[in-house]
């Protein structure tokens, strides 16, 4: 199984930005635990970064019948990007939403997800165990 994770704008600043809402955890901390526990797992994860919408669009095509599942957290593009909607009904890739914080809890305009209409999970608010869950998930799930 091939798992491509995805994360958008600021995640690579976990553990500096507001530590009270992201946890202290860093982004290599998340990046460490996701590759163990692929390894353990026998999942390749492949992971990727970036502050541009563009670039995440680029990276969801790129996906196209190479991976069997993607992970997205698109920090605050979950809540504006038509872009990463469409690019993930495009590659037709089963597809989990991840996000650290709660956002059912936090601002009125985090309460819109555009990229949930393209996936088949969406785990908020259990920090990054959230990816590891996501991971399982599709693994579990891989030949329904």
């Amino acid at each position: 199984m091939k798992i491509l994770v995805i994360n958008g704008p600021n995640i690579n600043m976990l553990g500096i930005r507001e530590p009270r809402i992201y946890g202290k955890e860093t982004y290599q901390t998340l990046v460490d635990m996701i590759r163990t526990y692929g390894e353990e797992n026998r999942i390749v994860t492949d992971i990727f970064q970036s502050n541009h919408e563009g670039a995440l669009v680029d990276r969801i095509q790129d996906a196209y019948m190479k991976y069997d599942g993607i992970v997205i957290n698109p920090g605050a593009y979950t809540h504006t990007s038509i872009a990463l909607l469409d690019a993930l009904k495009a590659v037709g890739i089963p597809a989990v939403e991840v996000h650290i914080s709660d956002v059912s809890k936090r601002e009125d305009f985090r309460q819109i997800s555009y990229i949930r209409a393209a996936c088949v999970k969406s785990i908020i608010g259990h920090g990054i165990g959230g990816y590891i869950e996501a991971i399982s998930f599709l693994k579990e799930n891989a030949d329904k």
